[in-house]
């Protein structure tokens, strides 16, 4: 799925908001890599990144090229500061209707608008490709993400408090929402 936009940030810069392409590879590993390092709130830890460059190009190949899925990055003075993404939950007649939503944006970037504008670029790309609910979990600890969904209006449904095991924080909460795009 292809997507462009741009958004002035909180501090008066220009994002552009993007799908990811095969050509981005190598710089969404990187960020995908550097997210995954400043956080433990992200499913995956650094050594459990088994992909290249060119895994990672052809991946975001099928995501522009997917009717479907998109993965969205921003672009804040021609770097990438964070990465957000929609994928189908499945094909089968009783889930074709849900899509999962992901998002990781750089620490250096958190607080100017990055995030919001990315959620609303997946909502968008969601409710674009026939999707009726677009889901999420996201660490019960993360308050400020909570806080950033539920303004976007996704609600709770539940909890798994065994959801992550966390090397450095044993178990963590997970909370699960969800948006009804046809609303």
């Amino acid at each position: 799925m292809e997507y462009n936009r741009s958004i002035v940030l909180k501090d008066g810069r220009t994002c552009i908001l993007r799908n990811a392409t095969e050509q981005d590879g190598k710089a969404v590993l990187e960020i995908f890599i550097l997210t995954h390092a400043q956080t433990d709130w992200l499913l995956s830890y650094l050594d459990e990144v088994h992909f290249t460059e060119e895994q990672e190009g052809e991946y975001l190949k099928k995501k522009t090229e997917s009717p479907l899925e998109a993965e969205i990055l921003a672009e804040v003075d021609g770097k990438i500061a964070g990465t957000a993404g929609i994928d189908r939950i499945g094909g089968s007649e009783k889930v074709k209707h849900r899509a999962s939503f992901g998002i990781s944006i750089d620490r250096n970037s958190w607080g100017f608008g990055i995030g919001r504008a990315l959620t609303r670029a997946c909502i968008e790309c969601a409710r674009a490709a026939g999707f009726e609910q677009l889901e999420l979990d996201v660490v019960a600890d993360n308050k400020r993400a909570i806080a950033l969904y539920e303004s976007e209006g996704f609600v709770e449904y539940g909890r798994n408090p065994k959801g992550f095991r966390s090397r450095e924080n044993g178990m963590q909460e997970l909370v699960l929402m969800r948006l009804e795009l046809n609303k």
